[in-house]
C-alpha cells in the first residue's frame, strides 16, 4: 500500500516565491494562525524583525530584555564551548577511515576541508542574544544541506516546476532514472520523505551502500550495505544519501541551471546572506543541461562536497523558516511549504520534507515538541523553535551533548 499523504496538507500557493508581502498582512496572518497551530505569535515589533543584509549591523539584545535569565544562558554557552565534537579536525582522514562507509565505498569524490572549532549563536525574536566561537567560518555542514534541497523543492513547487508533489518524477524528468515499474512509481514526495526506495547507481555510488543504514552508528552498523528486498515506493523510510542525490539531480533537471545559482538567487540573496558560502558537487557529477556541463550537488558531505557555510548564514535560513517563509516584506518560501516541513508523516513522525521534527519530544526531549531541525553529521544543527520564537545554530558540538544544550537554553527562558 502506498503511503497516504501527510495531514494536514493544504494546497500550495502558486505565486512566485519572491512575491512581495505587505508586512501588516504577514503579521496579521501569523496572529490568526498561531492560535490554531501553536506557532508562537511574539510581540508585533519583534515579529517583523529580520537583520539587514550582510555588512549591516545584526541587532543584539540583552538576554534579560529577550526573556532569558542571563546567568543561565551564560551557562548554556559555556556548556557549548566545553562540549566539542569528537570528530578530528582532519575531516578527510576521518571520512577515509570509514566513518560512513567501509572500502571501497568510502572513496572521496568531492572537496573536503579541515573543520574549525565549535561555534554558534542563539537568536530570540530575530536578534542575537548569545554567540560563541568564530561564527563567520564557512565549514562543511554535511546533511544540513538536505534541508536546503527542501527549500529548493519549495521554490520549484511555487514556480510550477513541480506541478504536484504526489506526481511521479518520471513525468517531467526524462534521464533514465525514473523508468520501469519500480522507479517509475516514485513521486517527488517519496524522494523528499526518504521513502522512495529508488534503485540504481549515481556518481559511481550504488543505492545499496545505504540500505539497512543506521545513522546512529553509520559504518559500524552490522547490516549496512547488505542486500534487502526493496519495498514499494512510499511504504518504507530509510536514510539514503544516494537517493537524496538523485533528488538533487532531478531538481537540477527541472530548474535547468545549477542549484547553487538558484539557491543564491532565490534564498540567500533575499535574506541578505554573505557571499562566502558555496555548494560543491563531485568531480564526476557533471551533466549536460542546455548545451553546457553543469555540476549536480549532493545533499550532504558523505563522500565530500556539499554545503560549506558559516553559522550566521545558517541562522538566517533558520530565521526564514521561523518567519514562515517571509523575510521583511518579501515572501521567499510559501507558508504552506514551511508548515508542511514541520508536520509529521506516518512513515517516520520525526521527519518531513528533509527536516527533522520533534514529534512527542522523542528526538530531543529537552526541546519543545514543535521544534524542528536541520541536522548534519559531526554535531551541526540548526534548531528552530516556533513556540519560543527562537533559532539556534550549533557547529561542531558533541552530538551526545546537543539535547542537554537545548535543555539549558530552554531553562534559561524565564517563565
Amino acid at each position: 500500500m502506498i503511503e497516504a499523504p501527510c495531514a494536514p496538507l493544504a494546497a500550495l500557493w502558486h505565486a512566485p516565491a519572491a512575491m512581495p508581502v505587505p508586512p501588516w498582512r504577514g503579521l496579521a496572518r501569523a496572529a490568526r494562525s498561531s492560535a490554531a497551530t501553536g506557532w508562537n505569535d511574539p510581540a508585533v515589533p519583534d515579529a517583523a524583525y529580520v537583520p539587514p543584509p550582510d555588512g549591516g549591523e545584526w541587532e543584539r539584545a540583552d538576554p534579560r530584555d529577550a526573556g532569558f535569565a542571563a546567568d543561565l544562558l551564560d551557562e548554556a554557552v559555556a556548556f557549548a564551548r566545553e562540549h566539542e565534537t569528537p570528530w578530528p579536525l582532519d575531516l578527510r582522514a576521518h571520512l577515509e577511515a570509514g566513518y560512513f562507509d567501509t572500502p571501497p565505498h568510502n572513496e572521496i569524490i568531492g572537496p573536503v576541508e579541515p573543520r574549525g572549532a565549535p561555534n554558534g549563536l542563539v537568536l530570540r525574536h530575530g536578534r542575537i542574544v548569545a554567540a560563541w566561537g568564530d561564527t563567520r567560518r564557512a565549514d562543511m555542514t554535511f546533511s544540513v544541506a538536505k534541508s536546503y534541497l527542501s527549500l529548493l523543492a519549495g521554490v520549484a513547487r511555487a514556480d510550477g516546476l513541480i506541478a504536484d508533489p504526489d506526481e511521479p518524477v518520471g513525468r517531467t524528468v526524462h534521464d533514465g532514472g525514473f523508468e520501469g515499474p519500480h522507479n517509475g512509481a516514485i513521486t517527488w514526495r517519496h524522494l523528499l520523505q526518504l521513502t522512495s526506495e529508488w534503485e540504481g547507481t549515481l556518481w559511481g555510488k550504488p543505492d545499496m551502500i545505504d540500505r539497512n543504514r543506521d545513522i546512529a552508528v553509520e559504518a559500524e552498523g552490522p547490516r549496512k550495505g547488505e542486500w534487502r528486498a526493496l519495498r514499494p515506493p512510499g511504504t518504507y523510510w530509510e536514510y539514503n544519501d544516494v537517493r537524496v542525490n538523485r533528488l538533487s539531480l532531478a531538481l537540477l533537471r527541472r530548474f535547468g541551471r545549477p542549484l547553487p545559482e538558484v539557491f543564491r538567487e532565490r534564498i540567500m540573496a533575499p535574506i541578505g546572506a554573505s557571499a562566502d558560502w558555496r555548494w560543491e558537487g563531485y568531480r564526476n557529477s557533471f551533466v549536460e543541461i542546455g548545451g553546457r556541463l553543469v555540476q549536480s550537488v549532493p545533499g550532504g558531505g558523505h563522500w565530500g562536497g556539499g554545503a560549506f557555510i558559516h553559522a550566521e548564514n545558517q541562522a538566517r535560513i533558520g530565521l526564514l523558516m521561523l518567519r514562515q517563509g517571509v523575510w521583511g516584506d518579501r515572501r521567499v518560501i510559501t507558508e504552506d511549504w514551511v508548515r508542511q516541513s514541520a508536520t509529521p508523516c506516518e512513515r517516520n513522525p520525526q521527519y518531513r520534507l528533509l527536516w527533522w521534527l520533534n514529534t512527542g519530544r522523542q528526538l530531543r526531549p529537552s526541546a519543545s515538541a514543535g521544534s524542528f531541525f536541520a541536522f548534519g553529521a559531526g554535531g551541526n544543527v540548526t534548531w528552530i523553535d516556533p513556540a519560543h520564537d527562537l533559532v539556534a545554530v550549533m557547529r561542531w558540538m558533541d552530538p551526545a551533548a546537543i539535547d542537554a544544550f537545548m535543555g539549558k537554553v530552554t531553562a534559561a527562558l524565564r517563565a
